[in-house]
């Protein structure tokens, strides 16, 4: 598989590149990578979509750890190797469990989750498989994040299943990572 939207070189960009590359690197990513590789051809839409990825990834109303969490369920979802291979190692640093990982991977259900967890799979799962979330879900959600915990949550999957979209489609390279990739 070959990148379609591969690197630009510095020397090469457009002052606008230039700008919105240039805030990506001295924020708090400090380098060019993943998604914003292809979305650098749009500044306009790359400076939008990196402020609000900063907001879900940075300063989500769920904590870092329950926002990775939800990260790699939208990355399974989407079969995005890049999502993935960037996201999983951080998720376990978080402090999800490796076997917890290695079941979304497996597309299996994890086994003994905390309560906050199961709830962000539940309704990551729901929303992603079925495009909506049941109103029992809804509720056990709300109940321990509150309507901005999930607003973020919704958030969450929104935005990554845009980046997996632009990187499926572009073809995206897959970084060097820890992680095992995901299995077909």
């Amino acid at each position: 598989m070959t990148e379609r939207l591969g690197p630009i070189p510095f020397d090469a960009m457009t002052p606008a590149q230039r700008a919105v590359a240039q805030a990506v690197i001295d924020g708090p990513r400090g380098a060019l990578y993943g998604p914003f590789v292809p979305l650098l051809r749009s500044p306009e839409l790359m400076a939008a979509a990196q402020q609000m990825g900063e907001y879900l990834r940075y300063r989500s109303a769920l904590g870092t750890r329950l926002s990775e969490l939800a990260i790699l369920v939208t990355a399974r979802h989407w079969n995005q190797q890049v999502e993935w291979a960037i996201h999983a190692p951080i998720a376990a640093q978080s402090g999800i469990a490796q076997d917890v990982i290695d079941a979304i991977a497996e597309r299996r259900a994890p086994a003994g989750l905390a309560p906050d967890e199961q709830a962000v799979l539940d309704f990551c799962n729901e929303l992603q498989r079925d495009k909506r979330v049941t109103d029992a879900t809804y509720a056990t959600a709300l109940a321990l994040f509150g309507e901005h915990g999930v607003t973020d949550l919704m958030g969450l999957n929104g935005y990554y299943t845009f980046l997996a979209m632009v990187m499926n489609a572009a073809q995206s390279a897959v970084p060097f990572t820890t992680a095992a990739p995901l299995p077909d």
